[in-house]
């Protein structure tokens, strides 16, 4: 049942079948609109969730006339999926395409206007689902995750070995039928977690805070396995082949997707537009930054997938 906000679009929570799960996905459909709208299809970076104000992005882009469809990945947040918080890059991508398939689908919605958002590692997906062929008008990829060895180097040699050796166990583990090894999402310098950086802890507290949640809303942790394979996921392959519009948004103070990496990549798409920021990692989701992230992401929007289709003005 969709609840209308603030008189300028609604709401509703609906799924998706991925693989044979349900994935979850609310959807944003802007209101008084009198012709198809485009769809912006949005989901989070490395082990996080949609509540984590992702639901801040899709009411501006909302209430400027798009419809937003944001859903979680199979094991995480509201989506089903077990075990739990095992992050597998081949799966996220076919969530991706059934939530692509998903947002063509809806009524009300123009099936040839579609944009793929994401941020950190989903920033990367996005890259590499267009570049893989993937039918998008645009592609929004917000600090993006684009070198797996630039990631680790970035993440230094202590702390890649620190989550190596979880990493190993919960690898054999799970050809053995076991329960998963589970690390951090994130940590403070020197512990055990996939990001430790000095902004990450902090940074993840800002989210929870200004996502209205609590400490203990969502599990902070990820199956270790994943730790072996960060170094071989590069995005950056498939920039050569990104053809529609793609925003690539960097912070210059990025300690996890370094700066010179993210231009390098957006230097080989076809029609790249790039936007540096002053800042780290986890500051485009939050103020001052978030701001003006967003109204460059809506700039993009109206310049490459206006609200109304072309010959309909």
């Amino acid at each position: 049942m969709a609840e209308p906000f603030d008189g300028t679009y609604t709401t509703s929570e609906e799924w998706f079948d991925s693989g044979g799960t349900r994935c979850a996905a609310r959807v944003y459909r802007p209101g008084a609109a009198d012709e198809p709208a485009p769809v912006v299809v949005m989901a989070h970076g490395f082990g996080a969730v949609r509540a984590l104000r992702l639901y801040a992005y899709a009411e501006r882009f909302a209430a400027a006339g798009y419809a937003v469809v944001v859903f979680d990945y199979r094991n995480f947040g509201e989506s089903e999926g077990e075990p739990r918080q095992v992050l597998d890059v081949a799966m996220q991508h076919e969530d991706w395409r059934a939530a692509l398939r998903h947002a063509r689908s809806l009524d009300g919605i123009d099936p040839t206007r579609v944009v793929a958002w994401g941020t950190s590692f989903a920033g990367g997906h996005v890259i590499t689902l267009a570049g893989q062929g993937e039918p998008l008008s645009a592609v929004i990829a917000q600090v993006p995750h684009v070198s797996g060895p630039a990631a680790v180097r970035s993440a230094g040699l202590r702390a890649a070995l620190r989550v190596g050796v979880p990493g190993i166990r919960d690898a054999i583990g799970a050809r053995l039928g076991r329960e998963p090894v589970y690390v951090d999402s994130v940590g403070l310098p020197g512990h055990t977690a996939m990001m430790t950086s000095p902004d990450a802890y902090p940074g993840m507290h800002t989210l929870l805070s200004e996502s209205g949640l609590k400490e203990d809303a969502y599990p902070h942790t990820v199956a270790a396995r994943i730790a072996l394979r960060i170094g071989l996921y590069s995005p950056r392959r498939w920039a050569p082949k990104v053809e529609c519009p793609a925003l690539v948004q960097i912070v210059a103070q990025d300690a996890i997707t370094p700066q010179r990496v993210a231009e390098r990549a957006a230097g080989k798409m076809r029609n790249s537009t790039v936007r540096i920021y002053d800042g780290g990692h986890f500051d485009p989701y939050v103020e001052p930054l978030f701001a003006t992230v967003i109204a460059d992401q809506i700039e993009f929007l109206h310049h490459h997938v206006p609200t109304r289709a072309k010959g309909r003005a």
